[in-house]
């Protein structure tokens, strides 16, 4: 007996989802343009919608119409090597890779899918510039003068008020100024742990903590990291009651390279975890205000009571890389932070940080992010779709809820480092798996950046990337 005709429908809508035609988190056609492609009646497309529905691979919206559900489970989403039990901490090896992919990132002619940094064209460049030239203007002999710790008091107030946004309850007083985000962390580290102490991160992390923690001489002990949810908290208490753990440091909100989100009840468990045992948090939340719904999740640092939750971030992803305008609030290790900035590099910028507290001065940062964040949703998805359409069978691409990088496994026996090498040959830059971490992991995983200006040259890249994933024209990328 042939099958009902909505399973019919049904099932063609669902391939149509899989090959790419509609991503997660895209809205179907409306009831009457899907009955007309498929030349039923209004119920048997009802029906079949419904039956996706309980499948979990469409999602109703009341007055709005059907969705395409974004994919949650890990084997979706995620590697499988990710949540992985813990080992013993190691030093960090293999990050001089980075510096090629930070070297391509500039290079005429090369695609940069590989650093995580927006072009121009997602930035508030002209209303940047008027700032710029407002403050050279009112403000000449302030501009060329030291800032000394703990920076630009104008701006230190703008921070404070956006990070009750987050939960925070801050005065610019607890504040300090840095050059970007990474030397926040670069601080931090410095101010908690000392050469030779173990710092527990995710598994995968970004690789500048990872620099970070190397360039203090520290080790690395990766814990298990869900793909949708960030660290495990059985994981890290299991791993505190074995090491000699003295600091952790965590991206909770829109991780890099996962995407992940975690939840505040988790957050706040994992900040009661690290109080119990002494331990302090280190916060990197460079992502948080690029959610696209257009929420802000709270930082860990909300539910720190001790103060020992230090919350590094910056205006590099949202407002500029170049700008190099970052923060910490470092709780109870204000005074430390402070000397150690003067004693690292005296000031922070006083032009930029004097141009970016004007700018927010102005009040059209809000709508400004309003813009950025459908813009980096649109990207994320287009380039999630073309890499489900172009990499090889089984590749698996995570969908994150926000920020603009999307964590891409390669299927089974591929090498991403080989991938990154003959890549690069052909122009095109990506970050290979290893170097997310310290113990070179996730060889046939790649981390991709979506902020893309010319979707062209992107698209060519992500075809190109497939075929030498594939194995195709040049060689095999496979082990």
């Amino acid at each position: 007996m042939s099958r009902p005709l909505y399973e019919r429908v049904a099932e063609a809508l669902a391939q149509q989802i899989e090959q790419g035609v509609y991503a997660p988190g895209d809205r179907l056609p409306g009831l009457r343009r899907l009955r007309q492609h498929f030349g039923v009646s209004m119920a048997t497309i009802v029906a079949a919608c419904e039956l996706l529905e309980q499948r979990e691979i469409l999602e109703a919206r009341p007055r709005s119409g059907f969705y395409v559900r974004e994919r949650t489970s890990a084997a979706a989403a995620a590697p499988s090597e990710q949540v992985s039990e813990v080992d013993a901490p190691s030093l960090v090896l293999g990050q001089e890779r980075v510096l090629d992919l930070v070297r391509a990132h500039h290079e005429p002619g090369v695609v940069s899918l590989g650093a995580a940094a927006a072009p121009a064209a997602f930035l508030p460049a002209a209303a940047m510039d008027r700032s710029f030239a407002r403050v050279r203007r009112r403000q000449r002999e302030r501009v060329h003068a030291y800032d000394f710790p703990p920076g630009c008091a104008e701006l230190r107030a703008q921070i404070a008020r956006r990070m009750a946004y987050a939960g925070c309850s801050l005065s610019p007083d607890d504040i300090v100024l840095t050059a970007g985000c990474q030397e926040a962390i670069t601080l931090s580290l410095r101010a908690v742990a000392e050469p030779g102490d173990v710092v527990a991160i995710e598994s995968p992390t970004f690789y500048g903590i990872l620099q970070a923690i190397e360039a203090q001489g520290m080790q690395a002990l990766e814990v298990a990291t869900d793909p949708q949810t960030g660290m495990i908290p059985e994981a890290l208490e299991r791993a505190l009651s074995r090491w000699s753990i003295r600091a952790c440091v965590l991206m909770p909100t829109f991780g890099n390279p996962l995407g992940h989100v975690t939840p505040e009840a988790r957050k706040q468990e994992l900040v009661a975890l690290l109080n119990a045992h002494d331990v302090p948090l280190i916060e990197d939340d460079v992502y948080g205000e690029l959610a696209f719904d257009g929420s802000r999740p709270w930082a860990a640092k909300a539910f720190d009571g001790q103060g020992e939750v230090l919350y590094c971030s910056s205006f590099s992803k949202v407002l500029g890389a170049g700008l190099r305008v970052g923060w910490v609030a470092p709780g109870r290790y204000r005074d430390r932070l402070v000397y150690l900035k003067y004693a690292t590099s005296q000031a922070a910028s006083t032009l930029s940080a004097l141009a970016v507290a004007d700018y927010l001065e102005q009040g059209g940062y809000d709508r400004f992010l309003r813009r950025a964040r459908r813009e980096y949703e649109r990207h994320v998805r287009w380039v999630a779709a073309l890499v489900r359409r172009h990499f090889p069978e089984g590749t698996r691409v995570t969908r994150p809820r926000g920020g603009f990088v999307v964590w891409v496994e390669l299927p089974a026996g591929c090498d991403s480092l080989e991938l990154q090498r003959r890549a690069l040959v052909e122009g095109i830059s990506v970050a290979p798996g290893p170097v997310f971490s310290p113990s070179g992991r996730y060889g046939r995983c790649l981390r991709l950046n979506c902020a893309q200006a010319d979707p062209t040259a992107t698209q060519w890249a992500l075809q190109r990337l497939g075929a030498l994933a594939a194995g195709e024209d040049r060689g095999d990328v496979r082990g």
